[in-house]
């Protein structure tokens, strides 16, 4: 895979063109975590977040990369706080990657990406992403959609989409200084939590009511 930064045609390339063309340009057979963020480097931190958000917006599941992926977005997100370089443990950049499976999910996650394209515009809303303490909440909205991303519901529909879309927004607001999609991150967070606590509320329940009858 050829190590180029993925902005280097400066302006003239939409966030979109850019990962068509980062997508079309994998391998064939053995990509790793580390590889791929080699071609990024840490300047494209944020569209390669993007590009790992991809494969969370399709209905079908790719085994062996929501740990991986979340881990490796959830680390971006601490460098970003913290101002540091990404670290990742070798174990984790040297993680391979299901080639054959990754390619046809994150194409298929595109369409997200073409639809974020159509409402998002840069320099919107400048107030929500100009200034220290804005970064000091994006990055923590960032990290939270992180660790949604992570959480432990992956068999349940939506689980994954919800704050996959949350990054999505708050990457590409980042990346464009657009505040309206970061206010659109902030509110799939919002949406993710509340799912969330459906879920568990909802369990609960059913695990109170089978508790009741196995025991009544």
């Amino acid at each position: 895979m050829t190590a180029r930064h993925p902005a280097s045609d400066g302006d003239s390339a939409s966030l979109g063109e850019q990962l068509a063309a980062i997508i079309a340009g994998l391998p064939e057979d053995h990509l790793t975590l580390g590889e791929l963020l080699d071609v990024f480097g840490d300047e494209g931190l944020l569209l390669l977040t993007m590009l790992l958000t991809l494969v969370f917006l399709i209905p079908v599941s790719i085994p062996g990369v929501s740990t991986v992926f979340g881990a490796a977005i959830l680390l971006v997100g601490v460098s970003r706080l913290i101002g540091r370089p990404l670290w990742l443990p070798a174990r984790l950049r040297a993680k391979a990657l299901p080639v054959d499976r990754l390619r046809p999910g994150l194409t298929a996650g595109m369409v997200w990406v073409q639809r974020l394209e159509r409402i998002s515009r840069p320099h919107r809303l400048r107030a929500l992403v100009n200034g220290r303490v804005q970064n000091l909440f994006n990055n923590l909205a960032f990290i939270l959609a992180a660790l949604l991303l992570m959480a432990p519901f992956g068999f349940v529909p939506f689980s994954n989409t919800l704050p996959a879309l949350a990054l999505l927004f708050l990457a590409a607001g980042l990346i464009q200084r657009d505040g309206v999609a970061v206010l659109l991150g902030y509110l799939a967070n919002v949406g993710t939590i509340v799912y969330f606590g459906i879920l568990i509320g909802g369990g609960s329940v059913a695990a109170r009511e089978l508790l009741q009858r196995l025991t009544g």
